[in-house]
């Protein structure tokens, strides 16, 4: 897609509701796996954020609303006062540092396993298909196959709508400046949307009207509770990830999505790009969302900074987002200003605990 040009550039401020960004660039979501057995992070996350509050926007790895929601190991949580309090200093430091930070909320629904969560939770989504094809990690247990979901009753689906308001108002508790509710990657909000995950007949399946209602009820929930302006949605239409397919009606679904929040007034819609990872290109359905969407649109993925740059300049998306760049180079944002090269993500420590591949990558200086 290619638009018209204009001057704005990767590196100037721009407003995000009443929050002043320093430039464009943002730190995308990404597990790490670094909390405690309780959900609890410390120290090193306080440093890892700390280092990156150069971004014009933090928006933290997926943090679990519920012990329901808690699907990896190693995952933080925001659902109870331990947790809070534990995040706390974190968004303090990256406030200290001039830095804005965003909690993503992300229930994993189907992908999950009890082994990974507290005691008596469940692992639950909206139809009772379970991810095959591949396992899931867990601590105590090793890879394990995912199991079949308990499916969701009416009573299920507003404790699950409760669970991400309760966590908004507890993020908001901790300090952060908004939450970015993850509708993407195959987690429980995008089971609702894709058909392929909920085959249901009732009000919360069938038809796209249908299947949208979940997150646009979460959505609007939500932005009720906390603000609109402090709240994102994540979405990432043709994504592959956790069993994701594609099916007909994709581009009109997140189409009607976008027409569906847009006059909430929300800080932004993320819209994961993929392409760079064997997933359909999205430039078509990126300038349809453009029409209906008068708001922010921040695009992540497979950006390099050139790219970036393009995209900001053509007007596809106000916000870049950059993930394993971030990762891997907490002075991001300093080297692609000065043309400095940048350190090379290492795989192997994505999710290992402790902080080699998490803190300690070097800085240009």
């Amino acid at each position: 897609m290619r638009g018209r040009m204009t001057d704005k550039h990767l590196f100037e401020p721009v407003r995000l509701g009443s929050l002043q960004l320093k430039n464009r660039l943002v730190m995308n979501p990404m597990t790490r796996s670094r909390a405690d057995a309780d959900g609890l992070v410390g120290p090193l996350t306080v440093e890892y954020y700390t280092q990156r509050a150069g971004a014009g926007l933090i928006v933290t790895e997926g943090i679990a609303p519920s012990a329901n929601g808690r699907g990896y190991a190693r995952i933080p949580g925001l659902w109870t006062q331990a947790q809070v309090d534990a995040w706390k200093p974190v968004t303090a430091a990256v406030h200290a540092a001039g830095g804005v930070i965003f909690a993503q909320l992300m229930h994993t629904g189907r992908v999950s396993h009890v082994a990974n969560m507290p005691a008596g939770a469940k692992v639950v989504a909206p139809s009772a298909v379970p991810l095959k094809g591949s396992q899931m990690w867990t601590d105590t247990r090793g890879m394990q196959d995912y199991p079949t979901p308990e499916v969701l009753d009416e009573a299920g689906i507003e404790q699950a709508k409760n669970e991400f308001v309760s966590a908004s108002k507890n993020a908001i508790a901790a300090g952060f400046d908004g939450v970015e509710l993850h509708g993407a990657n195959g987690y429980l909000i995008e089971e609702f949307i894709s058909p392929t995950t909920n085959v249901r007949t009732d009000r919360w399946g069938g038809s796209v009207e249908n299947r949208l209602r979940f997150p646009i009820e979460v959505t609007r929930a939500v932005a009720a509770a906390i603000g609109a302006g402090k709240v994102g949605i994540r979405v990432s239409p043709h994504g592959l990830a956790s069993g994701m397919v594609g099916y007909p009606e994709i581009d009109e679904t997140y189409v009607a999505l976008a027409k569906a929040l847009a006059p909430l007034g929300l800080a932004y819609i993320h819209i994961a790009d993929h392409a760079g990872q064997k997933s359909p290109e999205l430039n078509a359905l990126k300038a349809a969302i453009r029409k209906v969407w008068p708001g922010i649109i921040l695009v992540g993925g497979s950006f390099e900074q050139a790219s970036a740059e393009r995209a900001v300049k053509e007007g596809v998306a106000d916000l870049t987002g950059f993930g394993k760049a971030f990762l891997a180079n907490p002075d991001l944002v300093k080297r692609f200003q000065k043309g400095i090269a940048l350190n090379a993500p290492d795989s192997t420590t994505f999710f290992t605990p402790g902080p080699k591949g998490y803190v300690d990558y070097p800085t240009a200086d």
